[in-house]
Parts: C-alpha cells; sequence; structure tokens
C-alpha cells in the first residue's frame, strides 16, 4: 500500500499556532507543521493530505469525502473534541482506520479537555508527543493499512 493517500484534519485554532502557548504547542507554526507532517508521511510511505479549518462544517465535508473514497483519516479536532457531536457523527461514517491526535495531552490539562467524544470511535488516539503526535499515529496508521 505504498503511497496510500491520508487525510490529516486539523481543528480550530491550529491554523494559529504562532499565537498559542509555546509550552503547550511548540514553536512551529501551522505551515511548518504541514510540511513536518507530509514528510513524516512520505517516511512511511503514505501520502498526506493536510487541511485545517476553524469550520466545523468543512470537517464534517472533509470526513464525508473521507468516507465516500474510504481515505483513512488521522484527526486532531482541537476544541471540536470535547463537544462535536457532529465531527463525530460524521467519523463514525469512516470504514477506514480513523486516529485521533493531539499535540499536547488533553488529561493533563483543563478538566474540560478530559472528555473526547471523537476517541470512543477512533481506532486509536494519540496525544502529548507534540508534533510527534502525528508522526505516531502515520506510524500507526501505516501498521494497520497492511
Amino acid at each position: 500500500m505504498k503511497n496510500t493517500k491520508v487525510l490529516v484534519l486539523n481543528g480550530p485554532n491550529l491554523g494559529r499556532l504562532d499565537l498559542r502557548d509555546t509550552s503547550i504547542y511548540g514553536n512551529l507554526d501551522f505551515p511548518a507543521l504541514k510540511l513536518f507532517i507530509e514528510k513524516c508521511a512520505v517516511d512511511v510511505g503514505l501520502v498526506a493530505d493536510v487541511r485545517q479549518s476553524d469550520s466545523e462544517v468543512d470537517i464534517i465535508q472533509w470526513l464525508h469525502e473521507a468516507a465516500e473514497a474510504k481515505i483513512p483519516v488521522v484527526i486532531n479536532p482541537a476544541a471540536f473534541t470535547h463537544y462535536s457531536y457532529a465531527i463525530r457523527d460524521a467519523a463514525e461514517m469512516l470504514s477506514v482506520p480513523l486516529i485521533e491526535v493531539h499535540i499536547s495531552n488533553p488529561l493533563r490539562r483543563e478538566e474540560f479537555r478530559h472528555t473526547s467524544v471523537i476517541s470512543g470511535i477512533a481506532t486509536g488516539t494519540i496525544a502529548g508527543f507534540g508534533p510527534d503526535s502525528y508522526r505516531l499515529a502515520l506510524i500507526a496508521l501505516k501498521d494497520l493499512l497492511k
């Protein structure tokens, strides 16, 4: 399955990593994170289509696209993690792997971040490793697709 396409979806405020708390999100801005993800994907034999939106509608439409085309997904739903049942329902339509990622570890943060409505339908969740959370997700995804 060399060069299998994977959608890497990023939710609200991740497009502005340059303005966020570097002690939580690190020093990469979103363009640098996107390049990092694309390189990691190539390194494991995948092709990453990296997208970011602050709009729930965009993310839902992208999940529908992935479900129809049977494209595996790595998703960092960001704040939508904790309350977007619409994104959860769209993600549940996937018949291919879905890996939830987070740059930080939500369980080490504010209590409202401890609940994920996505985790229950995700193939797996990787969190707390900074940008490496995406790399680890891509490695796991490649293994799942064998």
